[in-house]
């Protein structure tokens, strides 16, 4: 269960633009309440949905998203990289709270534009890709690019429940964005440690 659906499943209380978080701590230990085992799950708001809901697998995805940026933490990082991770964390849980509750807005419109600053930063420092890559070369260089293939699934869910319900605009937008870095930056570092791009050979196996 994603953090946020499991804040709502204990019940805080929530508005569309304020979210007041009451005895989080109190409300997070405890893990099961067997209320969602007919399949269904409780959104911030207080209503529920079933958990295959294009919400809930957005929320999913989110999640995952997070959780495997949190595992590149784990690797041996540039300080600015971890730092830029690290809010990244951040924003996934305010975009986390946006899909938890209906109507709610969290992100802001500073936060993609954060991230486009950092791909130009990143990207000025490589060299132009003229070839496709394969995903690969040092750890975190592949475990980036699989935040990349999560991100962009996510992307693609948001995409869909936004043709379904009104959602901010920031929240696609910051995925769409944020796939784009995690790309830059699984080159750049494969380039900070003595590495290349793994190119894509074109019938290699023919």
């Amino acid at each position: 269960m994603d953090q946020w659906a499991l804040c709502a499943k204990h019940g805080f209380a929530a508005s569309k633009q304020n979210i007041q978080v009451n005895s989080m701590g109190h409300r997070l230990s405890k893990i099961y309440t067997r209320t969602g085992d007919a399949g269904t799950t409780g959104l911030g708001d207080g209503s529920r949905t079933p958990k295959n809901s294009l919400r809930i697998a957005a929320l999913g995805d989110v999640d995952e998203a997070n959780s495997i940026i949190g595992v590149i933490l784990c690797e041996d990082l540039p300080d600015d990289v971890r730092e830029l991770f690290i809010g990244i964390q951040h924003d996934l849980f305010d975009l986390g709270g946006e899909l938890s509750i209906p109507g709610a807005v969290l992100l802001k419109a500073t936060q993609p534009a954060r991230l486009e600053m950092a791909i130009d930063r990143y990207n000025g420092e490589l060299e132009p890709l003229k070839e496709f890559i394969l995903p690969g070369g040092t750890r975190a260089a592949a475990l980036t690019h699989l935040a990349r293939t999560v991100c962009r699934r996510a992307e693609r869910v948001v995409v869909a429940l936004a043709a379904e319900e009104k959602i901010s605009d920031a929240g696609r937008q910051y995925l769409n964005r944020l796939s784009d870095l995690l790309f830059v930056l699984g080159r750049w570092l494969n380039k900070v440690a003595g590495g290349s791009d793994v190119l894509w050979q074109k019938g290699k196996n023919a």
